[in-house]
């Protein structure tokens, strides 16, 4: 995944023909992550043929934290019953307390 994340600001920074082997070891490097020459290999490759910018703003595009649990039914009736709204009375403070 990290080589992903470098990979992308390497595009961001200098664009995709930038983004090569050497590019992608020393921003890995540099960030104290683990290089691995094959990944790093394959992901160059990967990314020869394809535009980044549109999977960028593809991706901008999706929808954030889409819940898949079951939403209940909100038109059951309530069973409990209305209680009247009682006033409160408020009463004076009495003592020191009341002054502050």
């Amino acid at each position: 995944m990290e080589s992903i994340y470098a990979a992308l600001l390497i595009f961001k920074a200098k664009g995709n023909k930038a983004i090569t082997e050497a590019n992608l070891d020393k921003v890995l490097k540099a960030a104290g992550a683990d290089v691995d020459p094959e990944q790093i290999k394959k992901l160059v490759i990967g990314l020869k043929s394809t535009d980044l910018d549109e999977i960028i703003k593809n991706a901008s595009m999706m929808p954030v934290g889409v819940s898949t649990a079951p939403v209940e039914d909100k038109k059951k009736p309530s069973k409990k019953k209305k209680e009247p709204e009682k006033e409160e009375v408020e009463e004076e403070p009495a003592g020191i307390g009341s002054l502050f």
